[in-house]
């Protein structure tokens, strides 16, 4: 396999490293330009769980023979508008204190 790109998705399998006891779905950041050992390269990107969302950010070392493209169809990071994450999106801030609150009173 080539060097993934931005965007790519990757299957990450023990043939990757043997740090990954379990495979998983990554989605690519960005393949950083730091020395490595020849055919080893750091990855920036998310770990996907099962429906596709991100899991959690991760850089990742890895050897580019051991990387697979990955078929899955699964979503570009958000579903349905949400947040990459999948936990639901902050509420709108709390309105400021009106002019008739006590703490915002001023003597005259």
């Amino acid at each position: 396999m080539s060097l993934p790109r931005s965007g790519d998705l990757v299957h990450i399998t023990r043939a990757a490293s043997v740090q990954f006891v379990y495979p998983f779905l990554f989605r690519v950041i960005r393949v950083h330009d730091w020395p490595t050992y020849d055919g080893w390269v750091w990855l920036d990107g998310y770990e996907l769980g099962p429906d596709g969302l991100a899991v959690e950010r991760r850089s990742i070392f890895v050897q580019v023979g051991g990387l697979r493209h990955s078929t899955a169809q699964v979503a570009a990071g958000r579903r349905n508008g949400g947040p990459v994450s999948g936990r639901s999106a902050p509420g709108p801030a709390s309105a400021p204190a009106s002019p008739s609150t006590p703490s915002s009173r001023r003597r005259p």
